[in-house]
């Protein structure tokens, strides 16, 4: 089985950036930016970070901001902080050499056993597991493994049979040819079956099983929250934007000022006046949308307003031009909410 899949992979591989370097901090970076976002939209911001920060040195060194405004778009943030934090251990405490031991590599920031895995096997030919959800769906059709995925003890199931399956002529091949699979051929819904290079090895497809793989228990409901942004002017032009506290959800963000209401009796006016002591008109709805993260839903509605008496401003709240505003970086709901001004504004 791991031969032929390793064949198909250097014959059928797409073309993507990340796969011309076996540089160990390139392949760290898209691994990465990889998680939780498709690859073709991973594939321009790559190509930009990459060129604006080419080494270890330059990510270590980078301004916060900076590096979080080359994100931006990206979402989880929190995955570029921990990727410089790590980058940072590199640079002190290993001399900019990333380790190429599963150990050591580990204890990095950041850097969870897949990450570590994918690191040790594209960038230095280690033979050493590299399982995240692609990798899982296609194995429990090719070995018939029945157990959840979603139990993180499960996960140890499929590491082990990476490694028996392990073709240590060529891990990084080998690796990244199950992943393709999962990308690619061995789908969620409707697998491709009939394409498939391992078809002949795949328990399910001989049962007939392989769309009833692999199990998952439905996860808990998300947390729905109703909350108004509201992008609010002042006279000379200046927009307000508050800072998101240091840790949890998007933290160290800039947003515009978002209230949830009390109750139905409550105004935005008169929660805004209590949250942020300034007193504002409201204006018209700007876009109302659902953003989904991983484990709540934040459901918007935006408008804008004016200041109409700014009595003693919230402390994490500050006022920027236009052209500042456009330098924050901001999460992606923010950035919804400003395109959607700027065009109501006929701003570029």
């Amino acid at each position: 089985m791991s031969e032929a899949l390793v064949s198909w992979f250097l014959e059928e591989k797409r073309d993507l950036p990340w796969r011309k370097t076996t540089d160990p901090y390139k392949i760290w970076v898209s691994e990465v930016m990889l998680q939780q976002t498709k690859v073709d939209t991973v594939i321009p911001y790559y190509e930009r970070f990459i060129s604006k920060y080419p080494s270890l040195e330059s990510l270590a060194e980078a301004n916060e901001g900076e590096l979080l405004k080359e994100w931006e778009g990206l979402g989880y943030y929190s995955r570029a902080r921990n990727l410089q934090a790590g980058v940072k251990e590199v640079v002190e405490q290993y001399d900019s050499i990333i380790p190429n031991n599963r150990k050591e590599i580990s204890k990095l920031r950041g850097v969870g056993p897949y990450t570590a895995g994918a690191v040790l096997s594209i960038a230095y030919g280690v033979p050493e597991h590299a399982v995240d959800g692609n990798v899982m769906r296609v194995l429990s059709r090719i070995l018939l493994i029945k157990e959840d995925i979603a139990k993180p003890k499960t996960k140890k199931i499929f590491e082990d049979a990476v490694m028996s399956l392990m073709y240590e002529e060529n891990p990084s091949a080998f690796n990244q040819g199950l992943m393709e699979l999962g990308a690619i051929i061995c789908t969620p819904k409707k697998p491709k079956c009939l394409l498939c290079p391992v078809r002949e090895f795949c328990s399910a497809f001989y049962e007939g099983v392989q769309e009833e793989l692999p199990v998952k228990t439905i996860n808990k409901k998300t947390k729905l929250h109703k909350m108004k942004a509201i992008v609010i002017q002042r006279d000379d032009g200046k927009i307000l934007l508050e800072k998101r506290p240091s840790k949890g959800l998007l933290a160290n963000m800039w947003q515009f000022p978002m209230v949830e209401l009390p109750t139905a009796t409550h105004t935005v006016e008169e929660v805004v006046e209590l949250d942020y002591g300034i007193e504002i008109q409201k204006g018209n709805e700007l876009l109302s949308f659902k953003h989904v993260f991983s484990h709540l839903v934040w459901e918007v509605e935006s408008f804008e307003a004016k200041l109409i008496n700014e009595k003693k401003l919230s402390l994490n709240s500050q006022w920027y031009s236009i052209e500042e505003v456009n330098n924050q970086p901001m999460p992606i709901p923010v950035l919804k909410i400003w395109n959607a001004w700027k065009e109501r504004k006929n701003i570029t």
